[in-house]
């Protein structure tokens, strides 16, 4: 484990103890704002980003941040950037409002348009998950214990297929889509778990054919990627790529080490 991996996981674990804070106070009512989208924003996230910010500024001070709950970058500024880190706070704040546990900080780094490092932390359950490109893997950290992960390897003509679905967000296209598969498993999760259920080889495969942001999918990515699998565009079957002018994703699958017949 590097030492930017190193610090990464600290701040993405200070982040989480941030929102636990929150997410386990019983006198706390959770007042939910609303963000220009309209999508719910809480005192967890506030937190979250504060940690996160303040951390990456202290160990990386001259790599600047995009964040979910940070300020609006315009392009004309970020397109300048060759690295930088793409963060989202609180990935399922959804999930957190209903109080399910599907939840997790996310913190990626970006060089020229490829995500290099990622780190997902998953706050109820104290696991973080981590990659980086040509580190050797994907790895998870669960009761203090580092386990390398790996993706199922699998054909599109194999019965029995596990994919994973959002619980939030499953669109029309979605649901058909799932329906070409011959006696699939389909799991509902919320949040970035749907990437580490194919990253650590739960699932075969997670279709996300609805709108996402790059933070969303940032650093799920490149631990999918170094566990074996892929995150590509749905329409070009090319990775996900990031800092574009516009920041939302195009509709995208995660796939297990699939085998070509």
């Amino acid at each position: 484990m590097t030492e930017t991996i190193k610090k990464t996981v600290k701040i993405a674990e200070a982040a989480g103890r941030a929102i636990m804070e929150v997410y386990n106070d019983p006198n706390f009512a959770i007042q939910i704002e609303r963000k220009g989208d309209n999508s719910p924003l809480t005192l967890a996230d506030k937190k979250s980003h504060e940690v996160i910010a303040a951390g990456l500024a202290e160990n990386f001070p001259e790599i600047p941040v995009l964040s979910e709950e940070g300020r609006d970058i315009p392009f004309s500024e970020r397109k300048n950037w060759t690295k930088f880190w793409c963060v989202d706070p609180l990935d399922g704040t959804k999930e957190f409002i209903k109080r399910n546990g599907e939840f997790a900080v996310h913190i990626a780094l970006i060089e020229n348009g490829e995500v290099i490092l990622g780190v997902v932390h998953l706050p109820v359950l104290g696991t973080t998950y981590f990659a980086e490109k040509n580190g050797g893997g994907s790895f998870k950290i669960e009761n203090g214990e580092v386990e390398k992960i790996n993706c199922l390897q699998f054909s599109y003509s194999d019965v029995g297929l596990k994919l994973v679905a959002s619980r939030s967000h499953l669109s029309a296209e979605t649901a058909d889509w799932i329906a070409q598969f011959i006696e699939t498993q389909t799991v509902s999760m919320g949040s970035s778990m749907k990437f580490m259920l194919v990253a650590d080889g739960r699932a075969h495969i997670y279709p996300r054919l609805g709108p996402t942001m790059e933070w969303d999918s940032a650093a799920p990515q490149i631990i999918v990627e170094e566990a074996g699998g892929s995150v590509t565009d749905f329409k070009t079957g090319l990775p996900l790529r990031y800092n574009k002018e516009n920041l939302l994703n195009e509709w995208f699958l995660v796939q297990g080490n699939l085998r070509l017949e």
